[in-house]
């Protein structure tokens, strides 16, 4: 069989995390994480370098997240000269030996003969149309093309590796979908559009939603299950295509690409809303685009549904920016992964050892607050690479850091902090957010309304482009359709 069990409890005992959670709030299993992380790395925006060649048609770009001690060691998506797996050997060597491998798509037989060479304790991948692509190869009726080829060559390197090669795929905590749709409707850069236009949000929410799906459906999925069962064959996964199995495939794996969808729709590209400097100052600050800085704070948000808060799921990523100009051999351009965590209890400790939340008894909910490791201290903690103070490092909360974590983040190099800050300047129970406004040095941009906009008091549709830094949209075509909409440049 190529789907897997949980790993043993020796495998477990050295991850960032606790115990399974006993409590009312679902949460995403560290396969499943990994699964949609490396999913959303396909998508990483491409690096812009002049160079309009176009890529192969047979390479599918991937996505691949690099586990090691149950910790993410790696993003990386495949670029126009490399393969996700050759940039995992280029990045990692010798360091991927006993590591977890995750691919948004089954690696041909160039990368697969590397990774394995490596030493990788297990490689998953998402059991769709693999790197060297099938789809076309079926169209085209060719029996004997190189993705065939290449397709007979990975399952005889699976089949004499020492490396477990399988789908990890696992269904769903109970209302998880439900549990998802909820959070992101609440989640702080909705609700921050909400409050300046409370009528719109609901409906372009949803909206936004079925527009990623449907494009992540395009990317992640095969519509036709007679084309899904053949391909399934070729790359070994025959016993997949039989019911129940099969029909219980499409529907994992429907699931999660929904799940992808409404959490990228959690982040909007709605007006002129997205991350800017918080106050201006005549420094000049070099942000990301729009596009990189929205990505990666739905890496955080994707996290925090590891949390193990029963109130509020918080998730933070790392990433740095190199100084050269020159673009590097990952996907992801000059920019790189350093580090992520989510919010948690102590490692190797048991949940009950904790108060949990409860609403009725405000001292425990107080006293949990004492024992919670903070998303921002997770990431900096188990962080991969030292932060390089001569380059770019910047975090993504998917919340205002509290008076806890704003010294570390300073003390620890990071430049710049992306997040929503709608707790600023407030304290909740013994958690303070009153340091965050005073921070000198860090230059922080969080999620809000395009500052140097000339005028912006109408809401637009989700249909949206992208001009000189700032997300603009076509007119709603309701009662704003007369209204005068106008948007300034980003800074």
């Amino acid at each position: 069989m190529h789907r897997s069990e949980e790993p043993t409890e020796s495998r477990r005992s050295t991850g960032t995390q606790t115990e399974s959670m006993q409590g009312q709030v679902p949460r995403l299993s560290r396969f499943n994480l990994f699964t949609l992380l490396s999913l959303w790395m396909e998508v990483f925006p491409p690096p812009v370098d002049g160079d309009d060649r176009k890529r192969p048609q047979q390479i599918k770009k991937t996505g691949l997240v690099v586990v090691g001690n149950m910790k993410v060691i790696g993003l990386h998506c495949s670029s126009k000269e490399l393969h996700a797996g050759q940039i995992a050997v280029i990045k990692h060597g010798s360091r991927l030996k006993d590591c977890d491998l995750y691919f948004s798509r089954k690696p041909c037989s160039a990368c697969l003969k590397m990774i394995v060479n490596a030493g990788v304790n297990q490689i998953s991948y998402w059991p769709s149309d693999p790197e060297m692509s099938l789809q076309q190869e079926n169209s085209s009726h060719t029996d004997n093309g190189d993705a065939r080829l290449d397709a007979n060559a990975v399952e005889r390197l699976k089949s004499n590796s020492r490396a477990h090669v399988c789908v990890l795929l696992q269904p769903l905590s109970c209302n998880m979908v439900q549990f998802v749709e909820e959070t992101s409707l609440k989640c702080d850069f909705v609700q921050m559009i909400a409050r300046k236009w409370p009528e719109f949000p609901t409906r372009s929410f949803y909206e936004y939603r079925q527009e990623r799906f449907k494009q992540y459906e395009t990317m992640f999925l095969i519509s036709n299950e007679d084309t899904h069962k053949e391909i399934l064959k070729l790359i070994g996964l025959e016993n997949l295509c039989e019911n129940p199995y099969f029909i219980s495939l499409r529907q994992n794996m429907k699931e999660l690409v929904f799940i992808l969808a409404t959490v990228a729709a959690s982040v909007p590209n709605y007006s002129d809303f997205g991350f800017y400097l918080r106050k201006t100052s005549a420094e000049n600050h070099q942000s990301l685009s729009q596009e990189i800085a929205q990505h990666c704070i739905i890496q955080a948000r994707l996290l925090a549904y590891r949390t193990e808060d029963h109130k509020t799921g918080v998730g933070a990523v790392i990433w740095a920016e190199r100084k050269s100009n020159s673009l590097d051999c990952d996907g992801t351009g000059s920019m790189y992964f350093l580090g992520c965590g989510y919010n948690a209890f102590p490692v190797g400790s048991a949940y009950a050892d904790f108060p949990h939340m409860d609403d009725k008894q405000k001292d425990r909910e107080i006293r949990k607050f004492r024992y919670i490791i903070h998303a921002e201290q997770n990431a900096i903690t188990f962080r991969c690479h030292e932060i390089k103070p001569d380059e770019k490092t910047m975090i993504f909360v998917t919340k205002c850091p509290c008076d806890e974590c704003v010294p570390l983040i300073k003390g620890s190099g990071i430049k710049q902090i992306y997040s929503g800050d709608v707790d600023i300047g407030k304290k909740k129970a013994d958690i303070s957010y009153m340091k965050f406004a005073e921070l000198k040095g860090v230059s922080k941009y969080t999620w809000q309304q395009n500052p140097h906009s000339a005028c912006s008091d109408y809401p637009t549709n989700s249909t949206t482009t992208e001009a000189g830094g700032c997300l603009k949209s076509k007119p709603d075509d309701l009662d704003f359709k007369n209204k005068r909409m106008c948007f300034g440049k980003s800074s």
